[in-house]
């Protein structure tokens, strides 16, 4: 459901790589082989450079069974990152909230028995305060803000056990099992080591939100949470949330934040059952996911994207994929059709973000609705 443009395109053609890591280890597993990625308007690269390497692109939900088989893929990286969106009666002064976050820095405040660590300066977490227009009729107050962060203090080993992700963490490396396919190695937990893994994901979920929650409380005083999901989140054993809303996620009161540049307005969303049959046959799945068996992963995606994605500035196409010595390089068309860029990790290729082509293509796609648009004031990058 991408808008076509040279991220999209990559994020597509790096998933294939991912998805027939997995589909090679069910089927040798005896498992069904019916990995998917269902891909929202925002889908593009990732910019952390190992779940790139292992073939798995942004913006969309990567599903591998029915949410009950005990085994999860670890390639994909889960890592508990959402939004809060807060309302304030009142327009804070930038120079208060500064002050107010230094002090927090040279203090140390815990969630859950784990001391939280300040990273929404880093990548593209942030702080974003907001006038706020309404669509519709409530009583929501004039002003709002946005808090984007995750869960750093999960990655490796913590106070709760093993951590998130494989290659950070000592006791999941003892955990997990490697199955070697032509499309690279792919790391898998099975049985009992899911249900442990299942169960510190729960504990790193609830942590990111009660830290959002707590480093609102301690920045801005009195607040009114409108919503705070997890849009990348392990729904179920089977299930992972690449940068996407679960219009489905309990947590979320049925809003959910779409945040785009940080010079355009973000906006507060209200989800809608996706994907209909009207769509599915526009984008030509429909007979295809008939045939495949695959037709409830797109009937019931129920997702809305969570951001724009990231823009590639002079990358529109993907011509074609080199494999060499296990790794993959992207040959690349240029937006100006000047030559070709072939790159295999994009941690620093030059990017922005995407505007209002992915609000166009979310509602285009009756994916959800808007109920309030969040116009900029001020981001804190501190």
């Amino acid at each position: 459901m991408g808008v076509d443009d040279g991220s999209s395109f990559l994020c597509r053609r790096n998933m294939c790589y991912g998805l027939s890591k997995i589909l090679w280890a069910q089927e040798n597993i005896g498992m069904e082989p019916n990995a998917t990625f269902v891909s929202s308007p925002d889908e593009s690269i990732t910019r952390n450079s190992t779940r790139w390497n292992n073939g798995i692109g942004y913006g969309g939900k990567l599903s591998w069974g029915d949410g009950r088989s005990k085994i999860i893929f670890l390639d994909s990286m889960p890592n508990a990152c959402g939004m809060l969106v807060g309302t304030l009666d009142n327009l804070p002064d930038p120079k208060h909230l500064i002050d107010r976050i230094i002090d927090i820095e040279r203090k140390s405040y815990f969630v859950n028995d784990v001391e939280i660590e300040w990273d929404f300066e880093k990548g593209n977490h942030f702080i974003d305060v907001f006038s706020l227009k309404k669509f519709t009729e409530s009583e929501l107050p004039d002003y709002a803000f946005v808090i984007h962060g995750g869960t750093h203090e999960f990655k490796g080993d913590n106070p709760h056990g093993m951590g998130l992700y494989y290659h950070q963490s000592k006791i999941l490396k003892e955990m997990f099992k490697t199955i070697e396919t032509p499309f690279g190695n792919t790391k898998v937990l099975f049985d009992n080591d899911v249900e442990d893994y299942m169960k510190l994901y729960k504990i790193a979920d609830d942590f990111s939100k009660k830290k959002r929650l707590l480093i609102a409380e301690l920045i801005f005083g009195d607040f009114n949470v409108i919503t705070n999901p997890n849009h990348q989140a392990l729904i179920n054993y089977n299930q992972h949330l690449l940068g996407v809303n679960d219009i489905k996620d309990p947590s979320a009161n049925g809003l959910f934040p779409v945040m785009l540049k940080a010079d355009l307005p973000g906006y507060i969303m209200k989800g809608k059952n996706n994907i209909n049959d009207e769509v599915i046959e526009a984008i030509g799945f429909l007979k295809r996911a008939e045939d495949l068996g695959i037709y409830h992963r797109l009937s019931n995606a129920n997702i809305l994207p969570h951001g724009g994605g990231y823009k590639l500035k002079d990358i529109s196409n993907v011509v074609d994929v080199i494999e060499a010595k296990s790794k993959r390089y992207f040959i690349c068309d240029m937006t100006n059709d000047m030559g070709l860029k072939i790159l295999s990790n994009f941690k620093e290729v030059e990017f922005t973000y995407r505007g209002k082509e992915v609000m166009i293509r979310t509602l285009e796609l009756g994916l959800g609705e808007p109920i309030a648009k969040l116009i900029p004031n001020y981001v804190l990058k501190v």
